[in-house]
């Protein structure tokens, strides 16, 4: 395989800014602590990082409520630092994906600020959603909670899915596309190797605004609705062949990566046909339970999907999206859960939920495709459920009235140290509190441990790059609750989700074990990964 398709079969990390490193000491992660961590990354043994966003923004909702996309935000540092980092991730053998957030801008951005000052009708306000009436337009619902519309002093309502600060683009506006083609083409320039998605599904709205049909007691945005009118609709994959277009006329091509929450394989192929964009995540491999007919049949419909496609597949476990796999695995419930999070879903076994979390690493990393982790996922951190209510910055926080606490847990400032106060974050107040102890599970600490989270993900990772197998899989066994397949004649990956002891194939060496890193020969415990290697 070319070096041009890194993509195919990359480690992708993804650094969430605000709480990756902070370099210059204000309590916000940034530019400068990404630089300086540049070797612990290229160490890990991770091939790209995603960043996201970075650009101007007054925050309201992590940085997704873009006010300048050709600017970087000042408490993450600024264009000529941004360039500097690019520049020294490639020398440490690291691409750079950035996250693009086309759907919305901020309320504050320049072109929102002009609709406002201009008349209803108008070219300013035709690059967004607004619409006349006395009540509100429809019954669409922000993800975020509350109507997905608000009324502006002259009386027309406009539309936002998320945050009322995060205006949609109308993407029927040929304005809209052009200037998108050049915003991609101004980080392209700087060095960056591609671009994820942001909310991929959601640029083109139905001409008639249509009712979705919701009842009082929906609590959650209605997805699994047929010609839903502003998700995954036929149109937006014209957008995607533009884009693809801008991308392949860089040597070397740059890539895409899609935001696409769809259910269906058939439809998520859709977006990774040829001439649209390189890959797609793969989020009900995300949403499975810790069972194993769950993810044979989640593994094996998106392989069979992905290869008829002619993209690889990709897999992802955890994000700043959603709880931690170490929370999430450590109930009795292992679903990811819609829209919900932290004490509401029940008590957590964070010893069981890192078992589980350290076996389905080993599982994920031996699958063919991509494979993303997210930052501190190396370190088998778990979410922070008790941040007090005064701390919580999430709009899903305020836009339900306290019922739903958001996605702030997941995205608590790494462990760098063993320090008590802010663990070597680089602030001893970080923007959101780390729990107690959160010291324990340190960078520093893990390093020193032979048998840490890190050190299974970084020695998975050194075994991956070396493997010469190809991009697909024999199953062996999926009786019960194993899972066991074979990827060429020589690796062989097996997992044990249940509740007692398996006997390992006696024809094989083990290579690595998600419950111990001297590759002990013997049975395979409960919630517990190996890899193999055949011999004759």
């Amino acid at each position: 395989m070319s070096d041009v398709e890194w993509w195919r079969t990359a480690a992708i990390y993804q650094v969430y800014i605000r709480s990756f490193a902070d370099g210059d000491g204000d309590g916000f992660g940034d530019i400068a602590g990404i630089r300086a961590r540049l070797g612990y990354l290229a160490g890990l043994g991770v091939d790209a990082i995603w960043i996201t966003p970075w650009y101007e923004s007054p925050n309201n909702d992590g940085g997704y409520d873009v006010s300048d996309y050709r600017a970087i935000a000042r408490e993450y540092g600024d264009v000529r630092e941004a360039e500097r980092l690019i520049a020294e991730a490639h020398q440490h053998g690291l691409r750079v994906i950035l996250d693009v957030v086309p759907n919305h801008t901020s309320t504050e951005h320049p072109w929102f600020q002009a609709a406002l000052a201009s008349p209803p009708g108008s070219p300013e306000r035709a690059r967004y959603h607004f619409l006349d009436g006395e009540v509100v337009p429809n019954d669409w619902r922000s993800t975020f909670g509350g109507p997905a519309w608000t009324r502006v002093p002259d009386g027309q309502w406009y539309l936002h899915l998320f945050d009322p600060s995060q205006a949609d683009l109308n993407w029927s506006n040929p304005e809209v596309r052009a200037e998108f083609l050049d915003i991609l083409r101004f980080w392209f320039d700087r060095g960056v190797d591609g671009f994820r998605i942001d909310v991929a599904t959601g640029l083109i709205k139905h001409p008639g605004y249509p009712d979705l049909g919701y009842r009082e007691e929906d609590l959650l945005v209605l997805t699994n609705v047929p010609d839903h009118p502003h998700r995954d609709r036929d149109e937006v994959h014209a957008i995607y062949r533009d884009w693809r277009a801008v991308a392949d006329a860089y040597d070397p091509p740059r890539v895409f990566v899609a935001e696409a929450w769809v259910q269906d394989p058939e439809r998520l192929a859709r977006y990774v046909a040829p001439a649209q964009l390189h890959t797609a995540f793969n989020f009900p491999f995300l949403q499975s339970a810790w069972d194993a007919g769950d993810l044979f049949t989640v593994i094996d419909s998106t392989l069979r999907t992905m290869s008829l496609a002619g993209a690889p597949p990709t897999w992802v476990l955890s994000n700043h999206d959603v709880e931690r796999t170490v929370t999430r695995y450590g109930r009795s419930d292992t679903r990811k859960q819609q829209g919900r999070s932290g004490h509401e879903l029940g008590p957590v076994d964070e010893e069981l939920g890192r078992r589980r979390a350290r076996a389905a690493l080993l599982l994920m990393l031996a699958l063919p495709g991509v494979a993303y982790l997210y930052q501190g996922e190396e370190l088998g951190l778990p979410d922070h459920m008790d941040i007090p209510d005064d701390r919580l910055q999430d709009p899903i926080w305020t836009r339900s009235g306290g019922r739903r606490r958001g996605r702030d847990g997941c995205r608590v400032p790494l462990p760098w140290t063993a320090e008590p106060d802010g663990a070597g974050f680089g602030s001893a107040d970080p923007w959101l509190p780390q729990p107690p102890g959160w010291e324990r599970l340190s960078v520093r600490n893990q390093l020193d441990d032979p048998a840490s989270t890190y050190h299974l993900v970084a020695r998975a990772l050194r075994i991956r790059g070396k493997l010469e197998v190809p991009q697909e899989l024999e199953w062996v066994d999926r009786a019960g609750s194993i899972l066991r397949f074979l990827r060429g004649p020589d690796f062989e990956c097996v997992v044990n989700l249940g509740p007692t002891e398996v006997p390992l194939p006696e024809n094989s060496v083990t290579l690595l074990r998600s419950d111990t890193l001297d590759a002990t020969p013997g049975p395979l415990g409960p919630d517990t990964a190996a890899w193999l290697r055949r011999r004759d």
